[in-house]
């Protein structure tokens, strides 16, 4: 039996789709199972309600593991020297498209570290080149924070999307995960010159990172009201034996799956991914992530030479496979559920 102080925090987050910050400190520190399941429930109603039984997929093509940004938590942070680094060419790039598009992908994600390698020219012949052999398809950008020009540049080359996580909203837990160097104001900044200028934006953060709170958690459920992103990535964190953070306890799966439905709630027209990285700490991660109310996965494009290097946390999943073995299984995975893989570009409800 719930409380009837979150039964009211619950029923206010299903009608109006926000809480202030208190309030959501309040949800997320006191959850409970009879709570995380009642909002398992109305988050899987209310997507199944806009979206149906379909789960959109997304082709991953991890094109550098070079990055200049020095995160305590990521694997392939600029001062690891055990790292195997590796930057793909145009043409490889290319030809991992190809792949996907033969095996029904309609969205193309190109997610690397921030390489400076990549400037402007080569990323604009690369999205060009891209939009110009598959003009049906969404083509979206991971590639960390970059200039308004740059931002506009591609996306008057053919770019739709782009995902930067945040990480953390809280300032100071910001500074803990990160160097001096970088800083959440420009994070932010750079979230909503992407807005502004158009692209399908999103965001998301860690679960369970080094110094993480419910007040953390409080933080960046707000920031997301203000940006309102049209996509939302969150998952565990998982250590990297390589990282400072290796010793540090990898995030549960029994809050990451809490989050996910609280923000299917909180943003009934988001897409929201089951994450490779849920995937990794559970054998069913995904599936439980759709269950939770995820609507989007997200297979891996990737030369398979390469895989093993894009390591950003420990025990990656799918890293031997090849892209059709990696489609397949997720296919019947869903299925086993459910729901349903769609060939579709799969763009947000979100205006």
């Amino acid at each position: 039996m719930l409380p009837d102080s979150l039964c009211t925090l619950l029923d206010k987050l299903e009608c109006e789709h926000a809480l202030s910050r208190d309030e959501w400190e309040r949800l997320i520190s006191d959850h409970t199972p009879d709570l995380a399941e009642d909002m398992k429930s109305r988050a899987c109603a209310l997507r199944d309600e806009r979206y149906g039984k379909r789960v959109f997929k997304r082709g991953l093509i991890e094109f550098t593991n070079s990055c200049k940004n020095d995160c305590l938590y990521g694997g392939i942070r600029r001062s690891n020297k055990c790292v195997n680094r590796y930057r793909l060419s145009g043409e490889e790039i290319l030809q991992c498209c190809e792949q996907g598009y033969d095996l029904g992908f309609r969205t193309f994600v190109l997610q690397g570290g921030e390489d400076p390698y990549y400037d402007d020219a080569r990323m604009v012949s690369i999205v060009s080149s891209i939009r110009e052999a598959y003009p049906g398809c969404a083509i979206t950008l991971s590639i960390g924070e970059r200039s308004e020009e740059s931002y506009r540049a591609l996306r008057a080359a053919g770019a739709d999307r782009y995902l930067l996580r945040h990480e953390t909203a809280d300032p100071h837990h910001y500074d803990l995960l990160h160097p001096n160097e970088m800083s959440l104001t420009s994070r932010k900044k750079c979230l909503m010159v992407l807005r502004s200028l158009g692209y399908q934006v999103g965001s998301g953060f860690m679960v369970g990172s080094p110094g993480q709170t419910a007040r953390c958690l409080a933080e960046d459920m707000v920031f997301l009201q203000e940006l309102q992103p049209h996509m939302i990535g969150i998952g565990p964190f998982v250590p990297h034996k390589d990282t400072p953070f290796a010793r540090e306890s990898q995030g549960t799966l029994e809050l990451t799956l809490f989050m996910l439905s609280a923000l299917r709630l909180a943003f009934p027209d988001a897409l929201i991914p089951a994450t490779t990285a849920l995937g990794t700490i559970a054998s069913d991660g995904r599936e439980q992530g759709i269950l939770a109310g995820a609507n989007v996965v997200m297979p891996n494009l990737s030369p398979v030479a390469h895989r093993k290097d894009y390591s950003l946390y420990d025990n990656k999943i799918c890293t031997g496979e090849e892209a059709a073995e990696c489609r397949w299984c997720l296919d019947m995975r869903m299925d086993r559920i459910g729901y349903r893989i769609v060939e579709d570009r799969g763009d947000s409800l979100v205006k």
